[in-house]
């Protein structure tokens, strides 16, 4: 196991730089990529889950919030 290292200021303010990037695409997808999304359905018992988490996480309180 390698030993824990601690970044350089340099690597820090690349990493800094590329957070605070805008990110775009690198190009509008296909026709046949635009099918194939718009024939994605969405799990009825996911979307539920995925509401109630926002809303737990909306409504988080104390040590463990981030």
């Amino acid at each position: 196991m390698t030993d824990p290292t601690k970044p350089t200021p340099e690597t820090r303010a690349a990493e800094r730089e590329e957070a605070d990037a805008t990110h775009e695409p690198d190009r509008e997808p296909s026709a046949e990529e635009e099918r194939a999304a718009e024939g994605n359905k969405v799990d009825p018992e996911a979307a539920r889950h995925e509401e109630e988490m926002n809303r737990r996480g909306a409504e988080q309180k104390g040590e463990g919030r981030i």
